[in-house]
This record gives C-alpha cells, structure tokens and sequence, in this order.
C-alpha cells in the first residue's frame, strides 16, 4: 500500500490525544424516535494477568444496564485473554446482561472453532436480522492461533448480498483491515466489498486500544471502541453506542464507562 496517497483519504476523528473531557464533533443529529440502539465494547481481556479484569468486566456490565431500550450488544473481539480457560468464565459475566448479545473473534480469543460454537452457540462468522430492516453481520479476522487475518470475503460476500434490501447492515470485525492503524493489516479486497454496498452503513473495529474515533474509506465510515480492559491503551475505558432512528437517521457515539460522558459522536 502506497500509504501517503491512501491517507489522504482518510479522517480521523478521535479523543486519544485530547484533554477535554467532553468533546464532540460537529452536531450529532439524534432520531426523534429510536428504532434500533445497540451497544459495543471490545477488548476486555478477561484473564490477563496484572489487571483487574474482573473490576472491569463488572463496571462495563453496570454501565450498560443503565442504558434505556438497548436491543442488542456485541463485544467485538479479545474478549478474554489467551488461556482457553477463560472463555467459560467471561460468558458468565456476559449472561448478567438482560438483553441478548453476541461476540466476534479476536486474536487473543485462542479457542478452537468447537469450543466457540459449543461456548456461544454459533460460528464465529454469523449474521442476522434485528426489526426486520437491519442486517447484522459479525466476522472473524483471528483463529486459534491468533492470527492477524483478513475476514473472509466470501462469507461476508454472501451476506451483503442477502441483505442488499435492508435499509442498513451494519458490519463487526475485530481486527481493522487496513493498515492505517498501528496493529491493522492490509486487506483492500476486503474494504473494497464494504464500500460496493450502499446500504452498509458502519463498519466497527476494536483490537487498537488507543485507537476510538473514526476513519473513511470510500466515504465509508470504520469506527472503534478504544476499549474497557487490558492492560494498555486510552485511560478512559469505553464503549459505543449506535441508534437508528424510525426517519432512517443513524448516529453513534463514545461514551465512558465511569459516568457515561459522550466522547465524541458521528452522524453515520
């Protein structure tokens, strides 16, 4: 990749090197009535040793139970941290959420395929559809081994196209597949299909831990989470929000685990 030309491209909008505590960018245009709301977190690192992951786990749970009308969450990726020990013991923790969630693979969640379907009760590619217009699509981009890899365009291919009809598709993976984050990879193939659908409205990353704003690609916007555990990135641990309104509005925003302060928002 030619990364000069391609960064041009590129808006990055984030919170990692501010010092306000409140910080928006530009106005966020609220749906007046909510159809669908969803949250994300990622990179918890449930098990890392040297962190008080069992402290962070519990005050992300806390935090969303606050939140109203919320019809589903995703933790995108590294939701525990190596030993396949963990992946039991984070889902009990998961299960204390009174609205449904899923998970998508990250490259420390080193499981076999078995124990994630046997774990979470489907594969670690997967998709459906929330209020009939909204198609969700969960895609891995790590295996066993934790490798960095590039999520698997004929899976995601298949998708889009059964969802081309939807008013939006909203798209999580944890690895981000370009290289215009440090710990991202090269993946054009994969950015290219994303940006062919018009109804694709967000794609959404974890895995940079300093990383919590957003990036275009084709006028696609990629968006992160930062991230609520671990033992490294932006000292505010986080999560995302996304509402979609009954008008078709759809924005999102950042807010922080300790008091729900919004970080920044986007309108999608």
């Amino acid at each position: 990749m030619h990364r000069r030309p391609f960064l041009q491209k590129i808006s990055l909008l984030g919170t990692s090197l501010m010092t306000l505590p409140f910080i928006s960018y530009g106005k966020m245009d609220f749906p007046k009535a909510t159809r669908l709301k969803f949250i994300t977190a990622s990179d918890g690192h449930f098990g890392q040793p040297n962190t008080d992951f069992e402290t962070s786990h519990s005050q992300l749970i806390e935090a969303i139970n606050k939140e109203e009308n919320v019809d589903f969450v995703v933790f995108n990726g590294d939701l525990i941290h190596d030993d396949p020990k963990w992946m039991p013991e984070v889902k009990k923790v998961y299960d204390r959420l009174p609205v449904p969630y899923y998970t998508t693979r990250g490259n420390h969640d080193r499981v076999s395929d078995q124990v994630w379907q046997q774990t979470w009760g489907r594969p670690d590619n997967f998709g459906w559809i929330s209020k009939e217009n909204h198609g969700i699509i969960l895609s891995s981009s790590s295996n066993e081994k934790g490798e960095y890899l590039c999520a698997d365009t004929g899976f995601l291919k298949s998708k889009l196209e059964s969802y081309k009809d939807l008013s939006h598709v909203f798209l999580f993976v944890h690895i981000s597949q370009n290289d215009w984050t440090r710990h991202g990879i090269a993946c054009e193939e994969m950015l290219d299909l994303i940006a062919s659908y018009p109804n694709l409205r967000a794609t959404f990353h974890g895995h940079d831990h300093d990383v919590d704003g957003i990036m275009l690609y084709k006028k696609k916007p990629f968006l992160w989470s930062g991230h609520f555990g671990g033992s490294w990135g932006n000292p505010f641990p986080c999560y995302r929000v996304c509402e979609v309104g009954e008008d078709g509005k759809a924005i999102t925003y950042l807010k922080t685990v300790k008091d729900g302060t919004i970080l920044n928002g986007n309108n999608l």
